[in-house]
């Protein structure tokens, strides 16, 4: 079966997918986080394989291959909050009586056939999974080449636990080659979304290359600015964990903007000194996602010009202030057009997890459908149905009948 086939019949499970009750989705999240714990030692022995064939990967590269008792535990709490957050389907929006007996309701419902292609990161594989399990979705799941036995141990994990826990048998499906991912891209009758993660240049071959609404990120270029109002001590330590916390991630620090009445070299001391790993410090550097352990530090004359360098230059992922003045902050906030603006608190808080989301399928840097880091929210759209008794639409033209619109409580 070539992948157009089998992606036409994941669509047509797709609808069995979308209208299982909470209680079965529910019930196959807690036997897929068992299932992974019951089979944590082949798990790992997988993972080692993909480690030893990776000897010659960056060291952040092999930081996130590495799937150890850490990250395992860490996807088991994801799924647990998963269980725990309330069913995003079937939520009535709204409720509005076009006229008496002529009842519109608007409710939430699933996407449907989801194609996600993420970086070589096992643990993303599983939040990726149970996010489209708890939200009725489909997913396709193509993983990086450097983690293909754990990606595929893991998912004969989730899989055969879906299926036991009732799931239909389209309910995920694992790609392991380049060619599947150009056959995929062709199935715009059957694929609903793609989400891209990784580096610019494979998100805009995605984009270019399918029918298929693409949802996702390319570069994630954070900045941050220490303003002349900020405890200078603060910002060290934010700006330190921004960098160093997980430095291959796209929410890092990657451009500190410093406001020109403070001392640079200063500042970039004090983020050494707070700083575990040996962060370098290139003044006046490229604007650009390093990925490594390497700030831009860059003289800017006020908060104006701070704004206008990360509109233009930035990607429009999640950027900083450091800074005691309020108003100076809110300003920042307001003019800086990114999916995430923080105050006072280091740039690595952009993650579906630490927003309580249960776990992220990526980061949306778009402002259409979903922004930001992408839950259950993100994974669900609605339908309009509405109920009537017979009624016809040349009544109303005639003007024989009137509509009146009377929202009503929904239930």
């Amino acid at each position: 079966m070539n992948f157009k086939e089998m992606a036409a019949e994941m669509k047509a499970d797709s609808f069995k997918m979308a209208s299982l009750p909470e209680e079965t989705r529910n019930k196959a999240l807690k036997e897929i986080s068992q299932a992974l714990e019951a089979e944590h030692e082949a798990i790992f022995a997988a993972n080692e394989m993909d480690i030893a064939k990776g000897t010659d990967l960056p060291a952040p590269i092999l930081g996130r291959l590495k799937f150890d008792r850490h990250k395992l535990d860490d996807c088991k709490a994801g799924i647990e909050d998963l269980i725990s957050l309330p069913d995003p389907l079937f939520i009535k929006q709204m409720v509005r009586e076009l006229d008496e007996g002529l009842t519109l309701v608007r409710s939430t419902c699933p996407i449907g056939v989801i194609g996600v292609f993420f970086e070589s990161r096992p643990d993303a594989l599983v939040q990726i999974s149970a996010l489209c399990i708890k939200s009725g979705n489909c997913a396709i799941l193509k993983g990086g080449s450097e983690a293909k036995e754990s990606n595929r141990k893991l998912f004969d994990v989730i899989y055969n636990a879906g299926i036991n826990a009732g799931l239909p048998e389209g309910f995920a499906l694992l790609v392991e080659s380049h060619e599947g991912v150009s056959e995929l891209l062709d199935c715009h009758e059957s694929i609903d979304l793609v989400i891209p993660r990784g580096s610019n240049a494979f998100v805009q071959y995605i984009m270019n290359n399918t029918k298929i609404p693409v949802m996702g990120h390319a570069d994630g270029i954070c900045t941050i600015y220490v303003d002349k109002d900020a405890d200078l001590g603060k910002a060290a330590t934010i700006i330190a964990d921004a960098k160093e916390q997980y430095v291959s991630a796209c929410n890092a620090a990657e451009v500190i903007l410093v406001h020109e009445s403070l001392d640079k070299n200063a500042l970039a001391d004090a983020i050494r000194n707070a700083a575990t790993s040996d962060i370098t410090v290139n003044m006046d550097g490229e604007y650009k996602e390093y990925l490594d352990l390497i700030l831009t530090m860059r003289s800017v004359k006020d908060v104006d010009e701070a704004i206008a360098l990360i509109n233009r230059n930035g990607s429009h992922h999640t950027d900083a202030i450091i800074t005691e003045d309020e108003e100076t902050a809110e300003h920042f906030m307001d003019y800086v057009d990114s999916a995430g603006v923080y105050h006072n608190c280091s740039t690595r808080f952009a993650d579906g997890f630490r927003y309580g989301f249960g776990a992220e399928v990526g980061i949306s840097t778009s402002k259409i459908h979903a922004r930001g880091p992408v839950g259950l929210e993100g994974l669900v759209t609605y339908k309009y149905k509405l109920y009537g008794h017979g009624q016809i639409v040349g009544d109303y033209a005639s003007g024989e009948k009137q509509f009146h619109f009377k929202d009503l409580k929904r239930r």
